[in-house]
């Protein structure tokens, strides 16, 4: 059985990776980013369950399309 458990020693191997790979200025540029995208996720889905005002709470109707049987 594996266990997907991450210690310290991990996270510092992590952290030091990640710091190679981007650079030490680029990584505060993308934690500001991901941090920016997640408050406008969840602002969005804050948004989804309020009804707005501009919706009617009747469905509007439906209208039957009638088609004519074609004629040979």
């Amino acid at each position: 059985m594996i266990l997907l458990a991450l210690s310290g020693g991990h996270i510092l191997i992590l952290v030091i990776f990640l710091v190679l790979l981007f650079g030490g200025k680029k990584i505060p540029e993308l934690m500001s980013g991901l941090g920016k995208g997640m408050k406008d996720f969840k602002k969005a889905i804050k948004d989804d369950d309020e009804p707005s005002s501009t919706e009617s709470p009747k469905a509007a109707p439906k209208t039957e399309n009638k088609k004519e049987p074609l004629k040979e």
